[in-house]
């Protein structure tokens, strides 16, 4: 498959619905910061392994659109939150300021605070379409790998780790909760407003923990690999906060194998669902071999 043109066609359909989802009314400046850094651009990851895996259970991209504009709303949440002084102090995301820069700390506090809860409430509408039971159960999964037992945990555990060396089953607990979580749960999201039987479901959220995993490794990677100018993002602060990362702990080359073991783990999961499932493949690929 043309993985660009998939991946064009479903970002800019993501776009068009965040832009026409998010408010735009008073107060004015909270909602410019909330539209700063959500329309700023990025690859749509969350949303688009969603609607790839809606789409390998039979369910059209556009029938999940809310649920995978509502993760990219809690995503952009968690880096306007990430980027503060108190936690990693970044001055850019997405090649240009970050949004306590461009506008000020309060305010981007409080538009992080915006799109968490836009997210849920974008979520909540799917039951229009996918049926009360099946959009619950999906407002639970985000909450349960964004909260403390997820992604918030993770980053808490991160923050907790610089400038100590952790050992191998410390940094996966990070990497699994902090990264990992939130893609694991926008894959099987989209499986269950397809309302997926639990073989498949569980088939495509092994899939996902396991390219959450890759996804963080390669992010590490690129945090001492990667260029400043295609990742629109200071390159070497990992190192900088003496961060717990996999290149820290194991070494670039071996990190690098680690990544593609988890790859190959996860493309396995997807042998059952056949050709259905090549979006996925694709974006798992991508995943691990990107430069941004």
């Amino acid at each position: 498959m043309n993985l660009a043109s998939y991946m064009k066609d479903r970002q800019a359909l993501v776009d068009r619905g965040l832009n026409r989802l998010l408010p735009a009314a008073r107060p004015l400046k909270l909602h410019r910061a909330m539209r700063y850094s959500l329309l700023a651009g990025g690859k749509r990851l969350r949303p688009l392994l969603l609607m790839a895996s809606a789409e390998c259970c039979g369910t059209p991209a556009a029938r999940v659109l809310e649920a995978a504009c509502a993760f990219e709303c809690l995503h952009t949440y968690s880096l306007i939150h990430d980027d503060l002084p108190a936690l990693d102090n970044d001055d850019l995301r997405r090649g240009r300021p970050t949004c306590h820069k461009a506008f000020d700390e309060a305010t981007a506090i409080l538009a992080g605070d915006g799109l968490l809860t836009f997210a849920f409430e974008l979520l909540a509408r799917c039951g229009r379409r996918a049926g009360d039971r099946r959009a619950l159960e999906a407002v639970a999964l985000l909450a349960r790998a964004a909260g403390s037992r997820g992604m918030i945990g993770g980053q808490t555990a991160d923050l907790e780790a610089e400038g100590r060396r952790l050992d191998a089953a410390g940094l996966s607990y990070i990497h699994t909760h902090k990264t990992g979580d939130l893609l694991t749960a926008s894959v099987e999201c989209g499986a269950v407003l397809a309302g997926a039987p639990p073989a498949r479901r569980a088939a495509l959220r092994d899939f996902g923990r396991r390219i959450g995993l890759a996804f963080q490794i390669a992010d590490d990677i690129l945090n001492v690999e990667g260029s400043q100018a295609k990742l629109g993002k200071k390159v070497g602060s990992d190192a900088e906060l003496r961060k717990a990362t996999y290149p820290a702990l194991f070494g670039v080359e071996k990190s690098k194998r680690k990544a593609r073991q988890e790859l190959q783990a996860g493309l396995k999961r997807l042998e059952p669902f056949g050709r259905a499932a090549e979006p996925l493949r694709a974006l798992a690929r991508f995943v691990v071999e990107r430069d941004h």
